[in-house]
């Protein structure tokens, strides 16, 4: 390989003592970022409310990694809690490199059936704590030159009946990746998303689907995805993974679908 060659592939390849905040770090695709970027030599600070899970993913990535994870648990719709995540990051590790926000809940109901209470326990959970943690973050990421890689749907893209609340909070994801992107730009700090289709985790049994009903779903995805099936959390994994490294340091105000084809599909 040429050295023009080993370079770019250095840069995909290595998170190398990036300082990154990973917040929904105990399921999911939180989880699966957490240990890719031990693997890429990141030093990372871990949120996630399931504090059990939490310290399992963290074990996972210091198995991989090379240092023990900071553990900065709790509900980020609390706004101490979400103070306190970034004061113990730099506090531990004296500066910021990437956020990722990662943690977000689904939750299913129509414009008929969706109340104030789920709309708003929607929107705090998806949308205003990531503002909050985002407006503390982006002085140090300026130091830093850092990044941010927000976790998006295809859903803030396109429209699906019966998700109203959750479509509304990934729109208004998309809108702040943009518009951060714009205002930070001339700061040298990259905002980007990625937007997942449907992926096998956890979060659409957590929102009411049983075992029957959530295979019927996965089922479904032979139709509504071009590449007929859903998609694993690794896989977006690394898509945040090359957002936030190097590699893709000429990309800013992105929101990448990685959903197997599905925002490009019309019903015919």
């Amino acid at each position: 390989m040429s050295a023009e060659g080993q370079t770019a592939a250095s840069k995909v390849s290595s998170l190398k003592g990036k300082v990154t905040l990973i917040t929904g770090a105990s399921s999911g695709i939180g989880a699966a970022t957490s240990i890719l970027f031990a693997k890429l030599g990141a030093k990372l600070a871990l949120n996630g409310r399931n504090v059990e899970n939490l310290k399992k993913v963290a074990q996972q990535c210091a198995e991989v990694g090379h240092a023990e994870p900071l553990l900065v648990p709790g509900d980020l719709t609390d706004e101490e809690v979400v103070k306190d995540a970034i004061d113990k990051t730099i506090g531990h590790f004296g500066k910021l490199d990437v956020l990722i926000n990662s943690a977000g809940i689904l939750a299913m109901g129509s414009i008929e059936t969706t109340d104030m209470e789920q709309f708003d326990r929607v929107m705090n959970t998806n949308v205003r704590c990531v503002y909050q943690l985002t407006h503390l973050a982006v002085p140090h990421l300026i130091r830093t030159k850092g990044c941010i890689v927000n976790v998006s749907s295809v859903n803030g893209q396109r429209s699906f009946p019966g998700v109203l609340a959750y479509c509304m909070s990934k729109s208004a994801i998309d809108q702040l990746t943009s518009c951060a992107a714009l205002e930070l730009a001339s700061k040298e700090v990259r905002v980007n998303s990625v937007c997942p289709g449907v992926i096998v985790t956890e979060v659409h049994k957590r929102a009411g689907l049983n075992d029957e009903q959530y295979a019927k779903f996965l089922e479904r995805c032979r139709e509504t995805h071009a590449l007929g099936r859903p998609g694993q959390a690794d896989e977006v994994a690394q898509a945040i993974a090359f957002l936030a490294s190097d590699a893709a340091s000429f990309i800013t105000g992105v929101n990448l679908p990685v959903d197997g084809g599905r925002h490009a599909m019309c019903p015919r």
